[in-house]
């Protein structure tokens, strides 16, 4: 046995030294045999003793292992896009905080621009008002006026009164009541580009001025006062009644505001407007109407229609005396009208 292991391990040492030569290593012919046997039995034997479900296991054991390293490929790939992304992320939100801040900046610029702005609004509605104010004042004068006419600036300042004015009514809505009418500038601006408008018309060359070279402006005026709410700022109305009543004393001027077909229909609803000076002065207007036989050919029945006498009727029982007074003699000029021109009763003009 001695011997033999001995010769085992001189032919192993020898085969050690064989293999350093030329990497073969020598062995027993019995070893080989018994090696090549073995190998045999095993592969006759380990069918028997594998089952198909260990075989199965192994073979979804690979499959598990193939899917784990797929996965692994794909969370490094998504660990890749998620710190893209996340690199991303920051470059948006640091520009996302750059946004802001220049937005915040630009808010308090505005702000700035609209204080200032607010500010430049009241100088010129200061100064508006002051300068027209004093223009209402000069224009009482019937000097100043045919001097005005005489100069040729009226037409430009009544091109800006008349876009000052159609503005500024536009820009008005119900909140905009009487109580506060005489403490805003910008009201009182306005009220003074009216007032000037119905002193010029009250000036015979004014007049005849306004009705052959201002008839936009008269149009404006009529349209104005029926874009107005009732009951809001009733001042304006007045001024601007009393600016076509004027322009009415005329007969070249009431042709002209008569040729307007919205006059009676304006009429009729100022008639309602509630304020007791604007219903006056639409009676007033309306009068100026029924005197003149030309105008009341080219206005035909609609100065008939009983809708109108119904409404002049009511102004009758009015607790105002001037108003009352009016109403009635409106009154009796529209029966009389009905009656035909032959027993149609005239009153003087107020």
């Amino acid at each position: 046995m001695a011997a033999s292991l001995s010769g085992n391990w001189l032919g192993l040492c020898h085969g050690s030294n064989s293999r350093k030569q030329d990497d073969f290593v020598r062995v027993r012919k019995s070893d080989l045999e018994k090696l090549t046997t073995e190998v045999m039995q095993l592969r006759d034997f380990l069918p028997r003793v594998l089952k198909g479900d260990l075989i199965e296991t192994l073979h979804e054991a690979r499959t598990a292992q193939t899917v784990k390293e797929q996965r692994a490929q794909e969370q490094q790939q998504l660990r890749q896009e998620c710190l893209h992304l996340e690199s991303r992320l920051d470059a948006v939100q640091t520009e996302c905080q750059k946004e802001r801040e220049e937005k915040l900046l630009l808010r308090e610029q505005l702000w700035q621009s609209g204080a200032e702005l607010q500010q430049q609004a009241d100088f010129c509605s200061d100064l508006g008002s002051a300068a027209c104010s004093l223009l209402w004042s000069c224009s009482s004068s019937e000097d100043t006026v045919s001097r005005w006419l005489t100069d040729a600036k009226l037409q430009s300042f009544l091109q800006v009164a008349a876009q000052t004015l159609e503005s500024f009514v536009r820009s008005l809505d119900e909140g905009a009541k009487t109580q506060t009418e005489d403490h805003n500038k910008e009201h009182q601006f306005v009220l003074a580009l009216a007032g000037t408008i119905t002193n010029v018309a009250a000036v015979a060359c004014g007049r005849d001025f306004l009705s052959c070279l201002a008839r936009d402006l008269l149009d404006t005026l009529m349209k104005l006062l029926e874009l107005m709410t009732p009951g809001v700022f009733p001042k304006l109305k007045v001024l601007m009644l009393m600016a076509l009543y004027n322009v009415s004393i005329s007969v070249k001027g009431l042709k002209c505001i008569s040729e307007n077909p919205g006059l009676l229909p304006l009429i009729w609803t100022l008639l309602d407007d509630g304020d007791w000076e604007v219903c006056l002065h639409s009676l007033r207007l309306l009068q100026s109407v029924l005197l003149e036989e030309e105008v009341l050919l080219l206005l035909g029945s609609s100065l008939l229609d009983p809708d109108l006498q119904a409404r002049v009727s009511l102004l009758t029982s009015s607790e105002r005396p001037s108003l009352r007074l009016a109403a009635q003699h409106t009154l009796e000029d529209l029966l009389a009208l009905q009656q035909g021109p032959q027993s149609k009763h005239i009153h003087s003009k107020p």
